[in-house]
C-alpha cells in the first residue's frame, strides 16, 4: 500500500487500495478519504500539514470517544427509563471499557491499516481501541451524526449491548473490591514489589490483604496488572460475601 505520507501530499490512483480496504470495513463509501487516512496515522510518522499541525489519529481518537459516549448514553437512556444517573454511568462505562474497545478494534483488523515507524508487534493492546475510536471520529467528520450513530448501532450496540449481561459484568475488580471494603469498613492493602526473577521483562508481584489477612497473590508485567489480577482472585474467593452486600 502506498504510504500515507505520500497520500497526504497528492491524490493518486494508489489511493484506491486504501479506499477499498476502508470501504470494506465501513460498508459504505467515504466522501473525504483524508479523514480515514488520518485515523490510521501513528504519531511516529511525524507528518505535518501545510499549517504545521501534526497529523495523527490522536485528535480523532478524542472525538470518537465523545461520539461513542454520546450514542451509548442515548441508547441506555431510552432503553432503561428507570435507571438513575449512577446506574447509567456505570453501564456506559462497561460498554466503552478499554477492554471492549480493544476487542472491537481487533475484530475489524484495524491495525492492518495503521501507518507507523514502530513495528506493529511492539504495540500494546490499547492500539486496537485507540484506532476504533479514531475511526468513529473520522466517520463523524465524513458522514455526520446520523451515519456515525448508525455505524455504532450496527457495530457496537446491536451485537454487544445486552442490558442483563452488562449488569453482571465487572469492569475493574480492584475498584469493586475497594468499594466493597470501604462500605464494609474493612482494611485493605496492596503490597506491591518488584519480582523479576529470571525474566527478561520486569515483573511485579502483589499481596492483597484484607483485615491484615492475605487473600490473594498475583504477578504481572506492571503494577496495575498485578493489582487487578490479585483483585480478581480475591473477588472469586469472597464472591458470596460481596454478592450478599449487593455489589453483583
Amino acid at each position: 500500500m502506498k504510504s500515507i505520507r505520500n497520500i497526504f501530499n497528492s491524490q493518486s490512483k494508489d489511493d484506491g487500495e486504501f479506499f477499498m480496504a476502508i470501504s470494506k470495513i465501513l460498508k459504505f463509501k467515504p466522501k473525504t478519504l483524508k479523514h480515514y487516512q488520518t485515523a490510521f496515522t501513528h504519531r511516529s510518522m511525524n507528518i505535518k500539514n501545510s499549517k504545521g499541525h501534526i497529523i495523527n489519529y490522536e485528535r480523532l481518537e478524542f472525538l470518537g470517544d465523545a461520539m461513542l459516549s454520546a450514542v451509548i448514553a442515548h441508547h441506555l437512556y431510552m432503553e432503561v427509563p428507570g435507571g438513575d444517573e449512577g446506574y447509567l454511568t456505570k453501564m456506559r462505562s462497561k460498554v466503552v471499557s478499554r477492554e471492549h474497545l480493544n476487542e472491537l478494534g481487533k475484530d475489524l483488523g484495524l491495525i492492518n491499516l495503521v501507518e507507523s515507524k514502530i513495528p506493529k508487534g511492539q504495540f500494546g493492546d490499547n492500539i486496537h481501541g485507540n484506532l476504533f475510536e479514531a475511526l468513529i471520529g473520522a466517520i463523524y467528520l465524513d458522514q455526520g451524526y446520523k451515519k456515525c450513530d448508525k455505524f455504532i448501532q450496527k457495530r457496537v450496540i446491536n451485537p454487544y449491548v445486552d442490558i442483563e449481561k452488562l449488569e453482571g459484568k465487572v469492569i475493574s475488580y480492584k475498584s469493586l473490591l475497594i468499594e466493597w471494603c470501604q462500605k464494609e469498613k474493612k482494611i485493605f492493602d496492596y503490597n506491591v514489589y518488584e519480582d523479576s526473577g529470571n525474566d527478561d521483562i520486569k515483573h511485579f508481584s502483589v499481596k492483597l490483604s484484607i483485615d491484615k489477612k492475605v487473600i490473594a497473590k498475583a504477578r504481572a508485567t506492571s503494577k496495575k496488572k498485578a493489582e487487578e489480577k490479585a483483585s480478581k482472585r480475591a473477588f472469586f474467593a469472597l464472591q458470596n460475601q460481596i454478592s450478599q452486600a449487593g455489589f453483583i
